[in-house]
């Protein structure tokens, strides 16, 4: 039994982390409609800054965080505007290839700016063990835990009750009668960029602090894409929820079944699910009336 609980707590922890960055998947796809394929880079990009800020300005906590925050934010930002704005209007296929593309770019940046080498990021805090019920947890682990569940609380009342939420909400479902009623289609692009930008950026902020900072962390994107997929990709809350399955689902086949198991657990999952309801688990099935 404690073994179990081990597995599922170190489940929540890494699919709290997928949770996040299938998040910053969900945002983008519910404004835009695009599937952003550098979601991966642009959360290890954030995490290597959050390292560059620890080394080499603060390694207080409160100024690595609001820094990697801005740096994520500017970052979301700057690729809107440069990148994927004057690709407004064109084929969907187009926009997509254009993430691959800047993925690419993105991936090769760490080795011209950073290095090949792993590194640890420490703020003095997220490595410690805690005792829950005779099971020894990382504070870091529990800490992306509740920041998941903080988040997905936030979103949800952002989407709900705000009006920049429901503006977002109105350029997903029309952007053409979005514009007509008054609501400005970019700002809400830059909006949703900036946002997933820092929500997958905590993820990979958290990771690298209870794991390894290295250029392979791009590959967090390829692990939190099919928890985005599960949930639902119009679904952000879902997405949120989708990481956590996808993390439990991964721990408990490794420690059960066999190590090559938990590589391919999430998507063998998503398989499943995806033969029973095609829209994802939260995800709102598309009606064309003709």
């Amino acid at each position: 039994m404690q073994y179990f609980l081990q597995l599922l707590i170190s489940g929540l922890a890494i699919g709290a982390i997928y949770g996040l960055i299938a998040m910053g998947f969900a945002v983008i796809y519910k404004s835009t409609g695009l599937v952003n394929f550098a979601q991966g880079e642009m959360t290890m990009i954030t995490a290597y800054i959050a390292w560059t800020i620890s080394t080499t300005v603060s390694g207080n906590v409160f100024v690595v965080a609001i820094g990697a925050i801005l740096a994520a934010i500017l970052l979301g930002l700057i690729i809107e505007r440069v990148v994927m704005r004057p690709m407004l209007g064109e084929p969907v296929f187009a926009t997509v290839m254009v993430t691959i593309g800047l993925a690419v770019i993105l991936r090769s940046a760490i080795n011209f700016i950073w290095d090949a080498y792993p590194h640890g990021l420490d703020v003095g805090m997220g490595r410690d063990i805690v005792r829950l019920g005779g099971i020894g947890v990382r504070t870091g682990q529990v800490a992306v835990i509740a920041t998941l569940l903080t988040l997905l609380a936030a979103i949800w009342a952002f989407f709900r009750y705000s009006k920049i939420g429901v503006a977002m909400r109105a350029v997903a479902a029309d952007d053409r009668t979005a514009l007509l009623m008054g609501i400005s289609a970019t700002r809400v692009h830059a909006l949703a960029w900036a946002a997933s930008s820092v929500i997958a950026g905590i993820g990979g902020v958290f990771f690298a602090l209870s794991y390894d900072l290295s250029p392979a962390m791009f590959q967090l994107g390829l692990k939190a894409f099919p928890a985005t997929i599960l949930g639902g990709l119009d679904a952000v809350l879902g997405s949120g929820i989708g990481g956590l399955l996808i993390g439990i689902t991964e721990n408990l086949a490794g420690g059960y079944v066999s190590s090559g198991m938990k590589e391919v657990a999430g998507f063998l999952m998503i398989i499943v699910v995806l033969m029973i309801r095609p829209f994802g688990i939260f995800g709102e099935r598309d009606i064309e009336r003709v």
